[in-house]
């Protein structure tokens, strides 16, 4: 066992190797502050048949004794895995993937474990660098080493490694990884900020990159493996001189088709056409032929591009599709609205609820719920596919994660709008960047429905194409383009600055200089969408959505909430049945009514306030007989407030019974006499009630007299 240690922005970060999981091809044991995380690399001996792709899984495992809890639930173990654990899943695996050798078809496993969790020393970017050590001393080929880094931004300047306080300050949370000579992977969220800052802040995170990629390259030279022999898959020449040929015209025609199922028939007929001229020839090299066509398909679209600065669409490097939008689109919904750009159409649709709705977390996170839910939905019908309508994947739950965090710098707080809010993207038709649509449709949809939104918010796809020196940047990539294209860096803004980031790539990294361009080309994008986006809607409608319930807000004190709820809860179930609303109390005495009924929400409001009223002595109220007992009644004189009416006070003449002058249920009107030390609240009806005649001081002076004699 051999361990390596270095200073990371003020907390030590150790690798360690050789103690644990030996028998994987690779593992790692890193230390970051009380964070630790296991990630081990195994790969098959033999590739796998039949396949024309890298087989590369990884899983993230959070364990919740990581940070000492036991599972909630029946079963009490850890059940399928959380959001942030799929997300960290996706920030691995797009890290890693485009560093493996083209044609290895060995399948790969990186299993990430949590095992202990400091909520300073986040668990991501260690599952990064701990795949990217594995993998590096392991026997698989791969062209490491990566490493990953946090990167906030505090009054404007970089912070690496944020702790839980500095995150919170901070107006990014960038989640970079990379090689030592260029970036791999970026995903942000952002509270409006510059592509300059994001530059910046790049920037200063692969300084930091660098010195970690050191410490993997001491461990690789102490523990590396030799790496396996990659087998080479040449084509035949022969072959490819033959058939290239006879069909770069065609593809070149059918790329040039705008509408993309027209397009895809005729590249599939093209393809057909090749396997029935040349199978009886080659009968044994369907996989070579079928390989020859995807070859000559990738270098037509990248140089069409590149020498004619001519898409498939026919649009140019910078140009955006057309773009059509709608708002309220379904009747009863709280708000609705579809976004086409192109051939991708997202329907979304916004849902308001009481807080008591909010989404509750079981994970390793210092949060435990969240008011605002981003759901999207990925049918096969929107790429005119048969499949399965099973659960959200890896891909719908990361594409509806990011929208999320487009658009969550511009919902109003809990305190300005106390709501939960969901979102539900529905993919009705997909040719590129659902996700960015998503944005785009949510933002409009909330907006319908009248959520007081601080702005708007686009989002857009940016592509790249590199052919050696020649690079070109592609605004609004379709779908073709993401496939064969060598990025997929997705921005989302609103017009004053950046709210989220994606990038994945295809190739080894790429460069500051690239990264530039593109931001300065996707702040024009999304500001020309959000442009179409406000000629339909510009600004949150100033009414509710007639089908949302109307949110009543008011503050009691933090000990009159035991009598809002009254015991075993009964007087909230009673205002609840009675009203038909919703009714939330907070720990600090705030408390939400949810009312689509503006009378019972009213009511409902009145109802509180009468329970948390204050009895008064010398007041009069209008009270209702709760009980019937020899020496009195008891009234209720606010609701869950009651009094004893004491039978010498009901009335000026003797009363001999109780029931002579009130009933159980009768409603009558009392005067608050005193409380006594023990809260008890004694009533009088007998003060509200005229003196009979002749019982003034001189009657009482009659009658002694009479006794006298």
């Amino acid at each position: 066992m051999q361990s390596y240690t270095m200073d990371l922005q003020g907390r030590t970060l150790t690798m360690e190797t050789g103690r644990l999981a030996k028998q994987a091809s690779g593992a790692v044991l890193l230390r970051y502050g009380d964070t630790m995380v296991l990630v081990t690399a195994t790969v098959a001996d033999e590739p796998r048949e039949g396949i024309d792709f890298f087989p590369l899984t990884v899983d993230y495992e959070e364990r919740l004794y990581a940070v000492g809890r036991i599972p909630g639930g029946f079963i009490k173990r850890e059940g399928r895995p959380t959001e942030r654990a799929i997300l960290g899943c996706r920030l691995t695996d797009r890290s890693m993937r485009p560093l493996f050798p083209k044609g290895f078809r060995n399948s790969v496993h990186i299993v990430t474990t949590v095992l202990s969790m400091d909520q300073d020393c986040p668990s991501e970017p260690l599952s990064i660098i701990g795949a990217s050590a594995a993998l590096s001393i392991s026997k698989v080929p791969f062209d490491g080493p990566v490493a990953a880094v946090i990167v906030g931004l505090i009054n404007g300047e970089p912070v690496v490694n944020p702790n839980q306080e500095q995150a919170q300050l901070s107006d990014l949370h960038l989640m970079l990884a990379g090689t030592k000579d260029a970036v791999m992977m970026v995903e942000a969220g952002a509270q409006e900020i510059s592509k300059e800052e994001v530059l910046k802040c790049i920037e200063a995170g692969h300084l930091v990159i660098k010195e970690i990629i050191a410490l993997e390259e001491q461990m690789v030279a102490d523990h590396g493996h030799e790496k396996m022999i990659v087998p080479t898959q040449e084509l035949p020449q022969e072959m490819v001189g033959k058939v290239e040929p006879t069909i770069r015209e065609e593809i070149s025609t059918a790329l040039r088709t705008a509408d993309k199922k027209e397009r895809e028939d005729k590249l599939a007929a093209v393809k057909q056409d090749l396997l029935v001229r040349f199978l009886d020839e080659y009968p044994e090299n369907e996989a070579d032929l079928r390989k020859i066509f995807e070859n000559v398909l990738k270098d037509t679209l990248r140089k069409m591009i590149v020498k004619e600065d001519l898409r498939a669409d026919g649009r140019s490097s910078i140009e955006i599709r057309p773009i059509n939008c709608e708002i309220s689109v379904l009747p009863r919904t709280h708000g609705s609205a579809v976004f086409t750009r192109g051939q991708t159409q997202v329907l979304n649709i916004c849902t308001l609820s009481a807080l008591r709705d909010m989404q509750m977390l079981d994970g390793l996170g210092i949060e435990e719920s969240k008011r605002f839910i981003h759901h999207y939905n990925f049918p096969p019908y929107s790429v005119g596919e048969t499949g399965f309508m099973r659960g959200p994947g890896r891909r719908e739950i990361g594409h509806g994660a990011l929208a999320e965090k487009a658009l969550e710098p511009v919902v109003p707080s809990e305190d300005e709008f106390p709501y939960t809010i969901r979102l539900v993207s529905e993919v009705l038709e997909s040719n590129g960047s659902t996700s960015m649509a998503s944005v785009c449709s949510g933002s409009l949809s909330m907006m319908d429905t009248g959520v007081p939104l601080k702005k708007a918010v686009a989002g857009i796809a940016m592509g790249l194409i590199k052919e050696e020196d020649d690079i070109v940047i592609l605004s609004d990539i379709q779908g073709v383009e993401d496939f064969l294209g060598d990025m997929d860096f997705k921005v989302a803004g609103t017009e004053n600055g950046i709210t989220a980031l994606q990038m994945d790539i295809k190739i080894k990294g790429i460069s500051g200089e690239i990264l530039e361009k593109a931001l300065s080309q996707a702040d024009s994008g999304y500001k020309h969408i959000l442009g179409i986006m406000n000629e339909t809607i510009s600004e949150s409608r100033p009414e509710l959505s007639p089908n949302a319930p109307r949110m009543i807000k008011m503050q009691i004190a933090v000990d009159k909430i035991r009598d809002v709820i009254g015991p075993g809860g009964r007087m909230i179930n009673k205002i609840i049945a009675e009203t038909g609303v919703g009714i939330d109390i907070e720990p600090d005495g705030r408390v939400f009514i949810a009312a689509v009924d503006p009378e019972g929400g009213k009511k409902a409001q009145e109802m509180i306030a009468s329970l948390v009223r204050e009895v008064e002595p010398g007041e009069i109220y209008m009270g209702k007989v709760t009980r019937v007992e020899r020496y009195g009644a008891f009234v209720e004189v606010l609701p869950g407030k009651e009094g004893l009416l004491h039978i010498s006070h009901l009335d000026h003449q003797r009363v001999d019974k109780t029931e002579d002058v009130v009933s159980l249920g009768d409603e009558i009107e009392v005067k608050v006499l005193d409380i006594d030390e023990k809260g008890r609240i004694n009533l009088s009806r007998k003060a509200l009630l005229p003196k009979p005649p002749g019982s003034g001081s001189g009657g009482g002076g009659d009658r002694n007299r009479s006794r006298r004699s």
